[in-house]
């Protein structure tokens, strides 16, 4: 290998970091993807199914697991949030901030404008009355879709990233 291809010693360490820091920007959005299909796309609709599941019931769970799932999908912004700024060496590209920039705004209008009517819908359905039906529903579900596209799409981007660091790092050796 000529001297040219080889990085100064003080940049491997760096490169290492920063594949490090990649890995985890891949990891993050795949594990936040897993939860979001499971939960919106598997357990809510499968819950009716279940023999002695009253609509009542199935909305009282679905409103516990969908709080847990915010949760944890805050967390998991949280987390993504801190790899998109830090370390500054490894900081993302504009392209792939603006991607960051729209899961957080997706995340924000789910939790701010459709969860509030889809809980009071709920606390209609649990108090006995018949609400009817309601679009929320489907808000709720394209915004989950879009949270999923936006995910597959950082982790197509880190996964990029993680390739090119891959041989940067091995030609250093």
């Amino acid at each position: 290998m000529s001297a040219s291809h080889t990085p100064a010693p003080s940049t491997a360490p760096a490169a290492l970091g920063a594949l490090k820091v990649e890995l985890w920007r891949f990891g993050l959005p795949i594990v936040w993807f897993g939860l979001v299909a499971a939960i919106s796309f598997i357990e809510a609709p499968l819950k009716f199914q279940a023999p002695g599941i009253t609509i009542p019931l199935g909305l009282g769970i679905g409103r516990l697991v969908f709080a847990a799932l915010n949760v944890a999908e805050a967390t998991l912004l949280l987390v993504y949030t801190v790899l998109v700024f830090f370390p500054a060496q490894a900081r993302v590209a504009k392209h792939r901030m603006m991607i960051w920039a729209a899961l957080l705004l997706v995340f924000v209008f789910k939790l701010a404008v459709v969860r509030p009517p889809l809980n009071a819908r709920t606390d209609l359905v649990l108090a006995g009355a018949d609400p009817g039906q309601s679009p929320w529903h489907y808000v709720y579900i394209v915004c989950d879709v879009v949270t999923m596209v936006l995910l597959l799409v950082l982790a197509v981007q880190a996964g990029r990233a993680i390739l090119a660091a891959g041989r940067f790092t091995s030609q250093s050796r």
